[in-house]
């Protein structure tokens, strides 16, 4: 079962696709693309799971993996 940890690593696969910086939009795309499965079987996260990648993108920007909000466009995440 997916776990935020896993949410994490999905945001980092999906930004190295998009060549480092991606949409929210183009990110939760890609892993409904290749992790819909997963997802539907990861019990109550299937329902939150949109809210969750966020929270996971704060923790990867609090772990130095993204850049944080000031320093990248609105509304685009970045690799550090």
């Amino acid at each position: 079962m997916i776990t935020r940890v896993g949410l994490s690593n999905w945001i980092v696969e999906a930004l190295k696709f998009y060549g480092g910086s991606a949409s929210i939009v183009e990110i939760c795309k890609y892993v409904w693309e290749n992790y819909a499965e997963q997802l539907r079987e990861s019990g109550d996260l299937f329902y939150t799971w949109q809210y969750e990648i966020r929270w996971a993108a704060g923790t990867l920007r609090k772990q130095g993996i993204m850049k944080p909000v000031e320093i990248s466009p609105q509304g685009i995440w970045e690799l550090l």
